[in-house]
């Protein structure tokens, strides 16, 4: 009888609205929890890809440069790579568990040959991971070699 409407016995108008929480106190933090609970999604939720969001390598500095590498993915997958020196674009399939990156064109910056070789193993390890897997804010991408990278959350 959701919503309905009847007279009572000395004839006044009542309408029933549903079930209601007791007065206790106890019924409604309940079902302020429970709401926020279900709004909240699955716990898997916070293991999804880091679409939208940008990363930092888990690496100390390099002597003589303030620069860690850096990866800022687009919501379809599409990314902007700044490496030790390099910077340029590159774009990630996800499908589950399993990764494939293809780096796009790289600018040179005409950096030394320590930096320019880091570079290039670390998009030679992006391109050769298979899976990846996400633990909180950290993001692993796991191939011959795994990296690991940490979600911006500031």
């Amino acid at each position: 009888m959701r919503g309905s409407s009847h007279k009572t016995a000395s004839g006044r108008r009542s309408i029933f609205r549903g079930p209601m929480f007791s007065g206790n106190g106890i019924g409604r933090p309940a079902a302020v929890i429970l709401a926020l609970a279900f709004a909240a999604g699955p716990a898997k939720a916070q293991e999804e890809f880091p679409f939208g969001l940008e990363m930092m390598l888990d690496a100390a500095r390099q002597g003589g440069s303030k620069r860690i590498p850096t990866l800022e993915i687009g919501e379809a997958g599409e990314v902007i790579l700044e490496l030790w020196c390099k910077g340029g674009k590159g774009q990630f399939s996800v499908a589950g568990d399993t990764v494939i990156f293809v780096a796009g064109q790289m600018e040179d910056r005409s950096c030394p040959p320590d930096k320019a070789q880091a570079d290039d193993d670390l998009i030679a390890a992006l391109t050769e991971a298979t899976n990846w897997r996400r633990q909180g804010d950290a993001v692993s991408f796991i191939g011959t070699t795994t990296l690991k990278f940490h979600i911006n959350t500031n």
